[in-house]
Order: C-alpha cells, then structure tokens, then sequence
C-alpha cells in the first residue's frame, strides 16, 4: 500500500510539473513585457530613504568582528540601556522571551569592565560583546542568554574574541561569568564566512 502511495505521489507531481511548464510564458513572450510591470503580491523592493533603519552593533564570535542588532529583550533596564546606545532606536520590551527554553538560546558574553577600546564598545562602555555559535553552527540561534564577564582584580583583562577565550580565562581564574537570565534577539548581520 504504501508502495502504492508513493508511485501514485510521483505521477501526480510529474502530471502537475509538465501541466505547468505548458502552460508557462516562452522567452517570445516575455521579451514584449515591460521591466517596470510591476508582479501581482510582491511587495515594492526598492529602498525608502524615509524608512525607519535599526543601527547595527559590532561584537566578535569565533575570532573575528561581526555585525548584529538588537531588536527585543526580556529586561526593561537592559532595554532602556540598549535603547539608548542605539541612539534612540527602540528595543522592544518582551518578558517572554525569558522563559524560552535554555535549550533554544545561545550565548552572548557583555562585559562589565576591562579593556575600554578606542572604537566600538559593548553596552557597558567596555570591550564589545562576544557571541557563540554564529550562524552556520548547528546551535546558532539570535535569542541569546545574557552572560556579564566581570575581569578579577588580579587579571591583566584584554579584548577577548571568542567564547572560546572566554570560557578559558574563566577557567584560568582571570574572569567571573554572571548569568543573568535575561534574553535578548540579536540577529546577525555579518559573521565569519557570511552575511545577509
């Protein structure tokens, strides 16, 4: 029976597939239709000047310098923060987003002292932030677990650019991780090997 099922699936795919293609425009008529004829649903794509634009943030993942935003976060006082470091850009307060499931999350790192760069800075005003599984990781997610580094006393703080350093300079002593159980979606822009 299912056999059956599955041969009867591919002749009606096949009948449908070779009714379309008939019925598709040729070359011939497409050449006498106007490049301005606009398509019936799809949206205008070209670009308002006027649009509101969300500010991109620089932060690092596997060694190298990325893009991101920040558009909603779980947390009024780190929303209000955030807000302003975009220059006035809103994020979006939304308490749910705290209780999505840890195994849905991945990690962004934000530093709360240390090394204060001449460029870019992370909320904080120190270095910029430092995330895990960027895109093209099998646990990429832009939902990220807010992680507050804290540098120890006694450590000659740096800027650190993957997670992997991070979680090593805990594990050295030289840093304190903070887990904080605020969520923010901080969807990428660029990453290493890619972008939108």
């Amino acid at each position: 029976m299912r056999r059956l099922l599955t041969v009867l699936s591919v002749v009606l795919v096949t009948l449908i597939g070779s009714q379309a293609l008939a019925q598709s425009p040729s070359i011939d008529d497409i050449e006498g239709t106007p490049a301005a004829t606009p398509v019936v649903g799809m949206a205008d794509m070209s670009m308002d000047v006027n649009a509101p634009q969300v500010p991109s943030v620089t932060g690092y993942a596997d060694g190298q310098e990325i893009l991101f935003m920040h558009t909603e976060v779980s947390d009024k006082q780190l929303a209000q923060t955030l807000t302003q470091m975009m220059g006035g850009s809103p994020v979006l307060v939304v308490p749910s987003l705290a209780a999505v499931p840890e195994s849905a999350l991945a990690n962004v790192y934000v530093f709360t002292n240390g090394v204060v760069p001449d460029g870019a800075t992370g909320p904080q005003g120190f270095q910029p932030d430092v995330f895990d599984n960027p895109p093209g990781s099998e646990k990429y997610s832009p939902l990220r677990a807010v992680n507050l580094v804290i540098w120890n006393e006694s450590a000659a703080p740096r800027v650190l650019t993957s997670a992997a350093e991070v979680q090593a300079s805990a594990k050295q002593g030289e840093l304190t991780i903070d887990e904080t159980g605020i969520v923010v979606n901080m969807p990428f822009l660029t990453w290493p090997g890619g972008q939108r």
